[in-house]
C-alpha cells in the first residue's frame, strides 16, 4: 500500500510524472528527500481570529510537529474550516457537517499516513472525529483545553454556565448594566474552551473515552505547559499510528460508544453529546440506541462535581486525577478490553491518579446525583423521544403537569419573551417549536428558554421548558429538548395549543399532550409545514434542508451515514 508522498496520486495520466510533479513543488519549501521519505503526519490548523477557544492552536502545532519530527516523521499542517460556538449563524450546529466534510475531504485528498485532529470548542470535535470516522486513516484527537477560571467580587466564576446565571439576574433587574459589562470582562479570562462540563469539556471527555486521545487530555487546562507536553506526546504517538493504525473503525465500535455513553453519563455531560455521538455513530453504520443509553441513567450515578450540575470547574477535575480516574471509578460499568490510541482503556485507567482529599470525582458511595445525567422521555408528544438533563433539573419540577404557553419561533419567542401582557404564570409550560435541525434551521441552542421577563422579576428560576432545539452544555433548569419529530416536518409539537395541558413526568421517563386523539387528528388535518427559509433555495442551505437527519440520528446528513448494523 502507496504510503508518504506516494499516496493519493494527482491524476495525470502518469503516476511517474504526478510523484515527481508533487515533489518538485514541494521541494520549493526546502524539504530533503531524506524529509520527504518519512511517514507523513497530517496536522489539522483550526486556529481562526474568530475562535478564542482556539487561541492556542499555533503553540499547539508547533509542539505536535516536534513530536512528529522527534519519532522520526514529517508534520504537515494545513487549514481547515474553524467554528466557534457564539460566532457562528445561525447556529455552530448548522456548520458542523460542513466542517466534517472539509475534514474528511482534506485528509483523503493529501498525502498523509495518520492526522492529528486539534479542536476544542463545541462543534469542532464532533465534526473531526465524524470526518476521520469516514476517511479512516489512522486519527488522533489533540483538545485545545479549558480556559482557567475567573473570579468577580472574591466569586469564583466559569464561562458559561455563570454567565448564564449572572445574564438571568441581570434581566431579573438585580445586576446593573456596568456590573454585567464588568463580568464580561472576567468570566472567559484566557483563550480555551468553557471551564465547566459544556459541550466542548464533554467532547473532549467523550472522545478520550472512546479511545481517541492521549490519557488526561481532556481536562488539562489551555495554558499549562501540560498541554504543550501533551501535544508533543500526541505528535509522538501519530508517527507510530502511521506504521501500525489502529484505524477510527477499530476504535468507534458498538463496546467503545456504550463506554461513552457511560462516561457521558457519570460526568453530567452536556446533552449535545448525545447528538454527536448518534452522528459519530452513523458514520460507521452503528445505530445508537436511545433506550439503551436511558437504561445506563439509572445504572450509571453522576460522579464529577462540576458546573452546571455541581460546584467545580475543568481545572479542578483535572488537579483530581481527569478522566483517567473517573473511569478507574466506574472501571466495572466499562469494557476495558476496547482499544485506544495507545493500546487499550486498561492502559488509561493504569495511569489514573490517586489525589489524596480531592472532592471533585465523587466516589460511588457518595455521588452528586444516583442517577445520570439525562435520559429519554417518550409519549405522544415526543414518538422518537426527547432528552432532559435531569443532574441540572429543579427536583420538584421533575413531576409536573402545565398549562402550554406556546412560541411558534425563535423570532415570536424573542417578540413576546417579555412582553408585561403576556399570559404566562409560573407553573405554565413554555413550549417553543420550528427550532429544530430543519426548522431552525441548524437545531440552534435556543432549548434554554428565558424566564419571562415579569416571572424573572418576581424571583422565579426555573420553569419547565419544551422544544425540538439543543441548549449548551453549560446550562441548566428543567428543560426537555430535542424533542423528536420535529415540529417542521409535522412532529406533534406542531399540534400543541396554548392552553393545552402537558405533563412531565421524569421518574416514568413520560412526555404526554394531554389532548384526545381525535382532536389531534383534527388538527393534523388543518396543519401546513412552514415555508422554506430566505436563501433555502441554493448551496449549502439547500443541502442542509433536503438531507438533514433528526436528533436522533445525531443531525447528520443522509447520505453520510453507512447503512445501519
Amino acid at each position: 500500500m502507496a504510503t508518504g508522498l506516494r499516496k493519493g496520486l494527482t491524476s495525470y495520466g502518469d503516476p511517474g510524472f504526478s510523484l515527481f510533479l508533487r515533489k518538485a513543488f514541494i521541494k520549493a519549501k526546502g524539504y530533503s528527500d531524506d524529509a520527504l521519505d518519512r511517514p507523513i503526519i497530517g496536522v489539522t490548523d483550526t486556529y481562526s481570529d474568530f475562535n478564542p477557544c482556539h487561541g492556542n492552536v499555533p503553540a499547539l502545532i508547533e509542539a505536535v510537529k516536534r513530536g512528529v519530527m522527534l519519532a522520526g516523521g514529517l508534520p504537515m499542517e494545513f487549514p481547515t474550516i474553524s467554528i466557534h460556538e457564539s460566532f457562528s449563524a445561525p447556529t455552530s450546529m448548522y456548520l458542523r457537517n460542513l466542517m466534517s466534510l472539509d475534514t474528511e475531504e482534506m485528509i483523503r485528498a493529501q498525502p498523509m499516513d495518520s492526522v492529528v485532529l486539534i479542536g476544542g470548542c463545541d462543534k469542532t470535535l464532533p465534526a473531526q472525529v465524524m470526518a476521520a470516522a469516514s476517511a479512516d486513516l489512522p486519527a488522533i484527537v489533540l483538545p485545545t483545553g479549558p480556559m482557567v477560571v475567573g473570579h468577580h467580587r472574591g466569586e469564583v466564576l466559569g464561562a458559561c454556565t455563570d454567565c448564564r446565571r449572572l445574564w438571568a439576574q441581570h434581566r431579573a433587574g438585580a445586576l446593573s448594566e456596568s456590573e454585567i459589562e464588568t463580568v464580561s470582562g472576567r468570566l472567559a479570562p484566557s483563550v480555551g474552551t468553557c471551564m465547566v462540563m459544556g459541550t466542548a469539556s464533554t467532547m473532549a471527555c467523550v472522545v478520550e473515552a472512546l479511545g481517541l486521545s492521549l490519557p488526561g487530555a481532556s481536562t488539562i487546562p489551555a495554558t499549562h505547559a501540560e498541554r504543550i507536553r501533551c501535544a508533543e506526546a500526541t505528535g509522538r504517538r501519530a508517527v507510530a499510528l502511521a506504521k501500525s493504525g489502529p484505524r477510527p473503525s477499530e476504535l468507534v465500535t458498538p463496546a467503545a460508544l456504550r463506554n461513552a455513553l457511560t462516561v457521558l453519563q457519570a460526568i453530567g455531560g452536556s446533552t449535545n453529546g448525545i447528538v454527536h455521538l448518534a452522528a459519530i455513530a452513523g458514520r460507521l453504520g452503528i445505530r445508537l440506541d436511545l433506550d439503551a443509553f436511558d437504561a445506563l441513567s439509572r445504572e450509571v450515578p453522576v460522579l464529577i462535581d462540576l458546573k452546571p450540575s455541581g460546584d467545580h470547574y475543568m481545572e479542578h477535575f483535572h488537579h483530581a486525577g481527569g478522566l483517567p480516574r473517573l473511569m478507574r471509578e466506574i472501571a466495572d460499568l466499562l469494557d476495558l478490553d476496547a482499544r485506544s490510541v495507545i493500546g487499550t482503556l486498561h492502559d488509561h485507567v493504569a495511569r489514573a491518579e490517586e489525589v489524596p482529599g480531592q472532592t471533585v470525582i465523587r466516589s460511588r458511595d457518595y455521588p452528586v446525583n444516583p442517577q445520570g445525567a439525562m435520559c429519554v422521555l417518550r409519549g405522544n408528544l415526543a414518538p422518537q423521544g426527547a432528552i432532559i438533563k435531569q443532574s441540572a433539573a429543579s427536583p420538584k419540577l421533575m413531576t409536573h403537569e402545565g398549562r402550554a404557553v406556546v412560541f411558534d419561533s425563535i423570532e415570536d419567542m424573542t417578540a413576546r419573551m417579555d412582553d408585561p401582557a403576556l399570559d404566562v404564570h409560573a407553573d405554565d409550560v413554555l413550549v417553543l417549536r420550528n427550532a429544530g435541525p430543519k426548522g431552525a434551521p441548524g437545531m440552534p441552542e435556543a432549548g434554554y428558554l428565558p424566564i419571562p421577563k415579569k416571572l424573572a422579576q418576581a424571583g422565579i428560576k426555573d420553569m419547565v421548558r419544551i422544544s425540538d432545539a439543543r441548549m449548551s452544555g453549560t446550562a441548566f433548569g428543567t428543560i426537555v429538548l430535542h424533542v423528536t419529530p420535529e415540529a417542521a416536518v409535522g412532529g406533534p409539537l406542531a399540534l400543541v395549543a396554548t392552553g393545552d395541558r402537558i405533563r412531565l413526568d421524569v421518574g416514568a421517563r413520560s412526555l404526554e399532550l394531554m389532548v384526545e386523539d381525535a382532536e389531534l387528528a383534527r388538527r393534523r388535518r388543518a396543519w401546513t409545514p412552514p415555508a422554506p427559509h430566505a436563501g433555502s433555495e441554493r448551496g449549502y442551505a439547500r443541502l442542509f434542508r433536503e438531507t438533514v437527519l433528526q436528533a436522533d440520528e445525531g443531525c447528520d446528513f443522509d447520505f453520510m451515514r453507512k447503512t445501519t448494523r
